[in-house]
């Protein structure tokens, strides 16, 4: 089972825990600094209670047949179902191209 979490109220964002690399690419500094301010301002604030994840993975731990993947957090979920329509849109896009590459 592999478990994808979304943010938990851990010290993981603390400054103790989290160093961040000096952005080195230029073309992507922004996105990093972005990225840093805000995850750096949502330290103490995560939305998921990590003794719930805990108890969330031994339930389905513990399942006959647990899922292959598992979202764990609102924020995680809503991460899964924006990658979900972007990939079947991007598969109807192109859908008859796609299904016409088989053998006659």
């Amino acid at each position: 089972m592999l478990v994808e979490p979304g943010f938990f109220r851990t010290e993981l964002l603390s400054t103790q825990s989290t160093t961040y690399a000096k952005p080195s690419i230029d073309d992507y500094a922004e996105r990093t600094r972005e990225t840093v301010t805000a995850w750096s301002g949502m330290n103490g604030k995560q939305g998921g209670d990590p003794a719930k994840l805990a108890n969330a993975i031994l339930q389905l731990a513990a399942l006959k047949e647990p899922p292959a993947r598992f979202a764990a957090g609102a924020d995680a979920l809503q991460t899964f179902e924006g990658k979900a329509k972007t990939l079947l849109a991007q598969a109807n896009a192109y859908r008859d191209l796609s299904s016409s590459l088989a053998h006659e």
